[in-house]
């Protein structure tokens, strides 16, 4: 049997966690103790995901992250369940489109950004008033190196990151000294949502990072874990780039 850890005294709320990094954040979280509220837009997927990582623990909350009313329901019922919410990680996103930005519809882009960054700030609002302000915290928004680079064919994505990182920046001193806010800018991880970066390909993929592999979703849960912890108390307003070494090969042919 497995023991579960002792309880933290810690609570998480996850967006887009049903699955994927997100999930993998959800599992590193709740393997140092802490309580979870994860979010989804699958119901069927986040109940399986609750039940996996343990109900005793976790909870679910289905909806839209772009959703104002979702946003505002998943931050009441974490406070409902737990009494608390210490840190917020926004892993919510899309990626809709594959092409230049030249012929990219508008419509698109707006979805792009109303999911991407829109919503982190929207929980990022709900989780201050609830009990950040007061109480402190962390928040760790999931970026990309496609925001610190231009990135061919998902320029929209890569320009909706680079606006998340700012958005870190700026919540990080707006926030200071109660609640730290910090990013994490990965490379390509296995998960369904990046799929199309490496499937069929995937030693072809990985042969390009220094590191010899493409990421998995404990790789930005190890990340998200320390960014959440004690250990990274004098930490702020600071992109982690956790990319398997995939930009120490920039510009070089």
């Amino acid at each position: 049997m497995t023991t579960l850890p002792e309880l933290s005294g810690k609570v998480a709320l996850i967006t887009g966690a049903s699955r994927g990094i997100g999930y993998g954040v959800a599992e590193a979280l709740v393997a140092r103790g802490d309580r979870v509220c994860i979010t989804g837009r699958n119901e069927d997927a986040l109940k399986e995901a609750v039940e996996t990582l343990g109900a005793d623990r976790v909870i679910g909350v289905a909806g839209k992250a772009h959703d104002e009313a979702h946003q505002a329901v998943a931050v009441e019922r974490t406070m409902e369940a737990f009494g608390r919410v210490d840190f917020l990680v926004n892993n919510a996103g899309t990626n809709p489109v594959f092409g230049p930005m030249a012929e990219l519809d508008l419509n698109v882009a707006r979805k792009v950004f109303e999911t991407n960054v829109v919503s982190a700030l929207g929980f990022a609002q709900q989780t201050w008033k609830a009990w950040q302000s007061e109480n402190g915290g962390a928040i760790v928004n999931i970026a990309s190196v496609a925001g610190l680079a231009p990135s061919p064919f998902i320029g929209a994505y890569g320009v909706s990151k680079a606006a998340m990182i700012n958005l870190t920046v700026q919540l990080a001193h707006e926030f200071a000294p109660k609640v730290r806010v910090n990013a994490i800018a990965p490379a390509v991880v296995k998960t369904k949502f990046a799929a199309a970066l490496y499937e069929g390909r995937e030693a072809e993929a990985a042969a390009a990072y220094p590191l010899g592999r493409l990421g998995v979703p404990s790789d930005i849960g190890g990340a998200a874990a320390f960014l959440t912890s004690q250990q990274s108390d004098w930490v702020t307003g600071q992109t982690l780039v956790v990319d398997g070494g995939i930009f120490l090969n920039a510009g070089v042919e």
